[in-house]
């Protein structure tokens, strides 16, 4: 297999361009459309018809154990928030930053 860029001049075979997915077969010499942003890759015919139930089975063969790993990261966040909120509650002291407390406390009993 061989990477080729769009507006490369180019012989007879199949070429795929690998950011869009189009197949572009040409059967005598062409060039590739793009001005030099598209990339294609030249693949026999059998290859390309093989690739895509091989990509197939591997999605499904990984999607479960990604669902199985997402369930499990987020179950881990989920504890490990927990735990930070209970030991963060725990080290309060008390103190708010918003309150100012400038005049003093009032004094019990103290008439005016």
């Amino acid at each position: 297999m061989l990477t080729y860029t769009g507006g490369n001049k180019v012989g007879t075979g199949t070429y795929w361009d690998v950011a869009s997915g189009r197949r572009i077969d040409v059967s005598s010499e062409a060039v590739l459309a793009g001005a030099g942003t598209a990339q294609y890759v030249r693949m026999a015919p059998g290859v390309m018809l093989i690739s895509g139930p091989v990509i197939g089975f591997f999605y499904a063969i990984l999607m479960p154990m990604i669902g199985i790993a997402t369930v499990a990261a987020l179950s881990v966040r989920m504890v490990l928030g927990t735990l930070y909120h209970l030991a963060a509650k725990s080290v309060s002291f008390g103190w708010r930053p918003n309150n100012a407390y400038l005049s003093g406390k009032k004094k019990t009993g103290e008439t005016k």
